[in-house]
């Protein structure tokens, strides 16, 4: 797989200024991205945290007292981080960018943060499902505000009139973040590029959900009546 840069939230120290201390907080948590992005959370030890991050087991413990508030942490920075790369994303577009064009820049930004950038966003898609409740509150809160970034997108697109009026909007929209998550699940760089990926991503989501896509569609035709 890709050996991917860990992104954190925090606002970077000006140079020379952040502590050692910090820097080493900061190696640890790129360190269990890493393994928990492909041990699971079952199969993420502290050792193998501590090897990945180039110190001992036990200095872990000056910075997270415990294996669950470690992962607590990561699972929290993916989802945080993965919100903040979209919204810059999108707010970097001109004003006037058309509603499907903004919903195609999300979708490229989610993948290639997913998939390229950072082992916090992978760490925490895959173990949404793992984790107990107690370590996921913070996730879980954070997924709601990564979720109000695309409920804004698909109901402004909804407002335009460019969504297909057959669509349940709420249930294309999680279908869309489903399959833009499970793509941590198969994606491997020696299948094809990541240019691909996201291409096919943005044609199936745009003509899935476009009401001129619906409406160049050939007529059904009517079944017949039976007797």
């Amino acid at each position: 797989m890709v050996r991917k840069s860990a992104a954190t939230t925090e606002t970077p120290e000006p140079a020379g200024t952040e502590s050692k201390a910090a820097r080493t907080r900061t190696r640890i948590l790129d360190a269990a991205a890493f393994v928990l992005s492909r041990k699971g959370y079952g199969g993420t030890r502290l050792s193998d945290v501590a090897e990945q991050a180039g110190l001992q087991a036990p200095a872990i413990y000056y910075h997270f007292p415990s294996r669950e508030d470690l992962i607590e942490e990561v699972m929290w920075a993916g989802v945080a981080s993965m919100r903040e790369h979209v919204e810059a994303v999108l707010d970097a577009l001109p004003a006037d960018t058309p509603p499907l064009d903004r919903i195609d820049a999300a979708v490229e930004a989610h993948l290639r943060h997913e998939l390229e950038i950072s082992d916090y966003a992978t760490a925490a898609i895959r173990n949404a499902g793992q984790v107990p409740e107690r370590i996921r509150a913070r996730q879980v809160a954070e997924d709601n505000r990564y979720a109000d970034t695309w409920r804004e997108l698909f109901a402004a697109a909804r407002d335009a009139g460019l969504l297909r009026p057959d669509l349940d909007v709420s249930a294309a929209r999680m279908l869309v973040l489903g399959a833009l998550n499970w793509s941590a699940e198969w994606w491997n760089p020696r299948r094809g590029s990541l240019d691909s990926v996201v291409r096919t991503a943005q044609t199936m989501i745009r003509n899935g959900l476009s009401a001129a896509a619906s409406a160049a569609e050939p007529a059904k035709p009517r079944r017949r009546a039976t007797a």
